[in-house]
This record gives C-alpha cells, sequence and structure tokens, in this order.
C-alpha cells in the first residue's frame, strides 16, 4: 500500500450561494489523500505506469479553478470524483476548507472518502 497526500493546496474559486459569494472568487484548502497502486514505480523507478500525483494536482486545480460551485460538499465530491477516475487508485479522501466561511470559526470543512469497491 502506498499513500500519496498533497497538503494545503490553496486554490481561489467561486462557492457559495449568497450574492456576495456568487460574484467574488474565494480560498479554499484542499487535502488529498490517495491510496494508489505505485508497484510498478517503486521496484522499477520509472514514471511510466505510476500514478502521476503532478497530473492528479493539476487536473484539480483546473476542475476547481474554471467551475462554479453552491455548495461546499459539491466541490468535494467533484475532487473525489476525479481522483477516482483512475483505476490505480484503490481508496482516496478529500477535505476542502472554506477559510472564514463562519464568524467565530477560522474554517469550516467537508471531508468525503471512496474507495473502488464503493464506486458504481
Amino acid at each position: 500500500m502506498a499513500i500519496i497526500r498533497i497538503k494545503n493546496l490553496l486554490l481561489r474559486t467561486y462557492i457559495g450561494f449568497n450574492e456576495e459569494e456568487i460574484i467574488k472568487l474565494q480560498d479554499v484548502v484542499i487535502n488529498m489523500t490517495i491510496d494508489a497502486d505505485l508497484n510498478h514505480a517503486i521496484k522499477n523507478d520509472t514514471v511510466d505506469k505510476s500514478y502521476n500525483y503532478k497530473t492528479i494536482t493539476k487536473d484539480v486545480i483546473t476542475l476547481v479553478q474554471e467551475r462554479k460551485f453552491k455548495m461546499l460538499e459539491n466541490l468535494t465530491q467533484t475532487i473525489l470524483d476525479e481522483i477516482m477516475k483512475n483505476k490505480k487508485v484503490r481508496f482516496a479522501r478529500v477535505e476542502v476548507d472554506k477559510p472564514h466561511a463562519l464568524r467565530f470559526a477560522e474554517s469550516v470543512s467537508i471531508e468525503l472518502e471512496a474507495t473502488q469497491k464503493t464506486r458504481k
């Protein structure tokens, strides 16, 4: 088992449904944990046939920055779905924080996870 962790990916997107949220880019902080089959890369020290965490990070950046989301839940699920497209991924967990979403809290976050077995 090999775990890839992408920590504190700070992006800006349109997230929310209130008038001020719809027209203003907001920060989100994304953390991803990905259990992928990396045996070939581990044994052979080669990029081919491996799971490329740089590629998935770029895909997530594009996805988050080019779309608008009303709900943090939907944004989190969309990222998780993108990660789970790759069959090398056995399990993934995604947490998305929305800093300053609540008056007296540093942030609010949603965390979702999936395994290939639970995917339809």
